[in-house]
């Protein structure tokens, strides 16, 4: 070896001998790399009280079996702890010391047998990796009280490796147990640049994704980089997530803490792991400023009984290097010197408790001798008296796969397939009492040897939060959509950041976060908030809206007008001016115009089957039997004019018989025609969604347009005859020519109904129909009115006038 060797900073000589490894301290001063001169030891500095405890309770769990007269009878166990500054470099250099023991003799050096039976340490991962790899084709068993990364469960490249911890996908799934319990969906991360921060935070980040949690940044650092941790610093001060999941080592903790202390960043509520989250040495004023209430994973907190006075009094008597019995002596005083900055912890014993890594090393230690005691015991029965030497490595490493047992303070020890323990974790999270001091408050647990829906608990009542707040802080990148929306991503974010987009008519939401709106059933409409879908309203004319008020009002007043002039006309039935012209057609038209009139009240209200088949059918025969009437009187005022020429007795063809005939006739065509409409394809109620998706059009299907427009087109010609009829017969010379009248009447009837066509056509819903009441009320008024208002007026205001003299003279004939 080039230089000086690697001493342990604490040994005793045993039978066997269980080496320790551990960061006793924190930093370190490299020497001169001129190569001028021998190398030097590294100097280091800044004592680790974790580590320091974790190389006194190795000891003490060593002292109390060697105590023991059953456990390892006549064998005494001893110690070698190195101290690695927390350096990759100095964690080689004890590696190599350790299985190189410059106490063995020259001739044992090369025999393939380490003098080391076991290795308990190292404390963080990478330096336990690169321990591992250096130890293992020895087949020396490593058994590790911290180190979690998940690398170290490959049994191909890390045979010989044990942990009495958990792998860190244990701890990782507890940290997203945490985000997701408490319904943070946008969280921030950091991570240590190495193999327990990047594999952790690695498992992390994936298990994350599967429960929907978004990640806005995942940075890291390495203690040696200070850019990259003010890189770190100034990202989570610029985000906008308010949780940070901080998988840390102890010592790159330390340094983010001073920084975020410096830029005075508060108000982040920040997600630990066990490295440091339960640390005695970060819980200060200073610190708890920026970190108060984090909340985090840690061990399980167990007290060892007898510990905490083992290390102010039989430690130091027993176990430590330097003592004051030694006196004055030079070389004492050289070895003391390596030893000032311990001295100063001798009569200090109050962090102990909160320790939770020590019971970790005191099961490794006792693993290693239940499974050294297994094999003694075995060679003892096979008659082996050479019980010292033949332990080998090994066959330590096959006995360690076995081992089950019950420690002192209750816990189970045995390892699974990987080397782990079974994970067990406290939740704890930081506050401070009302005298001022700080605490680790449990606030819930992790326990993977429970059923799945049973390992994880959290009693978020006992919670502060961060900057000592007592309501949970928010931390999303999108508010949750409330019912009636539904989320749409943001292109180029995580899923997690959307907007929310208000479901279309007819589509509902009813749970928060939809992530689609679902289309509600044929029959159903969303209601204004589209939470619920609601049975759509559905539209018909009816009688207490204003529409139908209106034309039943003007039913019931062409009702009430054509009988006020029917009983005017049979008061005066034997007057000239009610007689002329057929005086029956004139009271039959009347009751046609009744039946007009009130056949357009069963066009309101809700259609049923017999109502879609009354209205259609009562129209059309009504207004047939109406225009018939028309059509007799001007056929009478035809031949009226030409039985007054001479020889002329064409009336004898056309009285009173034959008009009552012509009427029926024309009557039951219009009859003929319903009846077969109604057998064939009748009208039937029919609820239209097309012109509406709101709302329900409930309407009169026609069942068969052919039947309706042959209705309404056999109406159309008998008014159309009447009309050419009644034009032809305008200038006949009466003194009251009634064609003029029925001209001018079946001018506006066939205006009306001519405009209705394209009105029926285009009009939706209710108003079709009230098109159809509108066409009949202004056909049935027109020919009331110009028909009979004439008539009525000489009847009231010119009675002169209703004289046979008067109504049968003749104008000068102009040929």
């Amino acid at each position: 070896m080039m230089g000086e060797p690697k001493y342990p900073l604490l040994s005793k000589d045993g039978d066997i001998t269980i080496g320790g490894i551990f960061a006793i301290h924190s930093k370190e001063t490299l020497p001169s790399f001129e190569f001028t001169q021998k190398s030097q030891l590294l100097s280091c500095t800044s004592v680790t009280l974790r580590d320091f405890r974790l190389a006194q309770i190795m000891i003490f769990a060593i002292e109390e079996i060697n105590r023991s007269e059953s456990f390892l009878p006549n064998v005494s166990i001893g110690y070698k702890i190195y101290d690695t500054c927390s350096s990759i470099l100095s964690s080689m250099s004890a590696t190599m010391s350790m299985m190189n023991d410059q106490d063995t003799a020259a001739v044992d050096r090369c025999n393939g047998q380490s003098p080391l039976h076991a290795i308990i340490g190292e404390t963080e991962s990478s330096a336990t990796v690169i321990l591992s790899r250096t130890t293992g084709p020895f087949k020396i068993p490593v058994i590790s009280h911290s180190a979690s990364c998940e690398c170290l469960s490959n049994r191909k490249d890390y045979p010989s490796f044990f942990r009495t911890t958990a792998s860190d996908y244990h701890q990782s799934r507890a940290l997203v147990y945490i985000v997701k319990h408490l319904g943070w969906s946008w969280v921030g991360a950091v991570n240590s640049d190495n193999d327990y921060g990047n594999d952790g935070m690695a498992i992390f980040l994936k298990i994350a994704q599967e429960e929907g949690i978004c990640v806005e940044y995942s940075e890291k650092f390495y203690r040696t980089e200070p850019e990259k941790l003010l890189k770190v610093v100034d990202i989570m001060k610029k985000g906008t997530a308010k949780v940070i999941v901080a998988f840390v080592s102890f010592l790159e903790m330390g340094l983010l803490i001073e920084q975020l202390s410096i830029q005075n960043i508060t108000g982040l509520q920040v997600i630990g792991v066990k490295s440091w989250v339960a640390s005695n040495e970060y819980i200060t004023p200073k610190s708890f400023r920026v970190l108060g209430g984090a909340l985090g994973v840690a061990l399980r907190k167990i007290n060892i009984e007898g510990f905490s006075d083992y290390v102010i009094n039989t430690f130091w008597d027993t176990a430590f290097p330097c003592t004051e019995r030694d006196g004055n002596s030079s070389q004492n005083t050289l070895t003391c010197k390596r030893y000032q900055d311990l001295l100063v912890l001798k009569n200090y014993n109050e962090d102990v408790p909160e320790h939770r890594y020590s019971s970790y090393v005191y099961k490794a230690v006792y693993a290693v001798a239940y499974a050294l005691h297994s094999l003694l015991k075995c060679k003892e029965q096979q008659g082996n008296n050479n019980k010292k030497k033949s332990a080998k490595q090994r066959k330590v490493v096959e006995a360690l796969k076995k081992v089950n047992f019950t420690v002192k303070f209750g816990d189970q020890v045995w390892f699974d397939s990987t080397g782990a323990a079974v994970a067990q974790y406290d939740v704890v999270n930081w506050q401070q009492d009302s005298d001022g001091s700080f605490h680790f408050k449990p606030v819930g647990y992790y326990d993977a040897s429970n059923p799945p829906h049973q390992r994880f608990v959290l009693n978020t009542e006992n919670i502060i939060w961060a900057g000592g707040q007592l309501e949970k802080p928010r931390s999303v990148c999108s508010e949750s959509c409330p019912p009636g929306t539904r989320k749409s991503a943001q292109k180029g974010r995580p899923v997690c950041c959307y907007d929310c987009i208000p479901c279309a008519e007819g589509e509902i939401s009813k749970e928060t976060d939809s992530n689609n709106c679902k289309q509600c059933p044929v029959k159903y409409w969303s209601n204004a908030e589209k939470n619920e879908c609601v049975l759509k309203a559905v539209e018909f004319l009816s009688f207490t809206e204003v529409m139908g008020i209106v034309l039943v009002f003007f039913s019931l007043f062409g009702i009430g007008l054509t009988v006020l002039v029917a009983t005017l006309f049979y008061s005066k039935k034997d007057t000239p001016i009610v007689k002329a012209n057929n005086s029956e057609l004139s009271f039959l038209l009347l009751f046609s115009l009744t039946l007009c009139f009130l056949c357009s009240l069963t066009f309101i209200g809700r259609p049923t089957e017999w109502s879609c088949m009354l209205r259609h059918t009562a129209f059309g025969i009504t207004f047939v039997l109406c225009i018939s009437c028309v059509l007799g009187k001007t056929i009478v005022v035809l031949m009226a004019f030409k039985a007054t020429l001479p020889g002329n007795n064409v009336m004898k063809w056309f009285g009173p018989l034959q008009q009552r005939l012509s009427v029926l006739a024309f009557t039951l065509i219009q009859v003929l025609i319903c009846v077969l409409w109604i057998t064939i394809s009748p009208p039937f109620p029919y609820e239209n969604m097309k012109y509406y998706k709101e709302k329900i059009i409930l309407e009169c299907s026609l069942g068969s347009t052919i039947g309706f427009w042959a209705v309404l087109g056999y109406i159309g010609l008998l008014a159309l005859l009447c009309f050419i009829l009644a034009f032809l017969a305008r200038t006949l010379p009466d003194n009251f020519n009634e064609a003029k009248f029925i001209t001018f009447s079946m001018l506006i009837f066939c205006a009306v109904w001519i405009t209705f066509i394209p009105a029926y056509v285009s009009s939706p819903g209710k108003f079709t129909v009230a098109v159809e009441i509108f066409a009949i009320l202004a056909s049935s008024f027109g020919l009331l009115f110009c028909i009979f208002v004439p008539k009525c007026f000489i009847i009231l205001f010119k009675p002169e006038q209703n004289t046979k003299q008067h109504v049968m003279g003749k104008m000068a004939f102009k040929p």
